[in-house]
């Protein structure tokens, strides 16, 4: 049985937003332009989680979305170095995770949001993608 890996990707929501993608119930991730993040997308496998982040307007993670399709050719280029994964929704957050919140959070100190912030698709550790969903969906006692 494959182990799932867990994902951070970045959208402006003037761009692409999480209502938008919840209306289309699929994409593709186009766009990337870096290597680093081209190989996260590379990387990126059927079934694997991805938490969906609103950059520079909100600045919050919103949701969590599913990859439904591995990597392929960019279909908005024809430069062979940039590919795309499809996307779907799954399910949006209860309450949006800031960023601010993200770096007060000792459990988050190291994580890729935080030390590399222009950095669009990002891998996560298990345990800050859990932690992420548990400021996410608080529960009332």
């Amino acid at each position: 049985m494959k182990n799932t890996s867990f994902w951070l990707v970045k959208s402006e929501p003037v761009k692409y937003s999480w209502e938008k993608f919840n209306q289309d119930g699929r994409t593709f991730w186009d766009g990337v332009r870096n290597y680093q993040a081209r190989n996260n997308l590379r990387d990126m496998r059927e079934g694997d989680l991805v938490l969906f982040y609103h950059s520079n307007d909100g600045k919050e993670v919103v949701g969590i979305a599913k990859v439904v399709k591995e990597s392929y050719q960019d279909p908005t280029t024809d430069d062979k170095n940039w590919v795309v994964v499809d996307l779907s929704p799954v399910e949006t957050l209860k309450k949006a995770v800031t960023l601010e919140t993200i770096k007060a959070d000792p459990q988050l100190a190291n994580i890729s949001l935080v030390r590399q912030g222009r950095l669009s698709v990002m891998l996560l550790k298990q345990e800050e993608f859990d932690r992420i969903l548990e400021l996410g969906n608080p529960q009332t006692l």
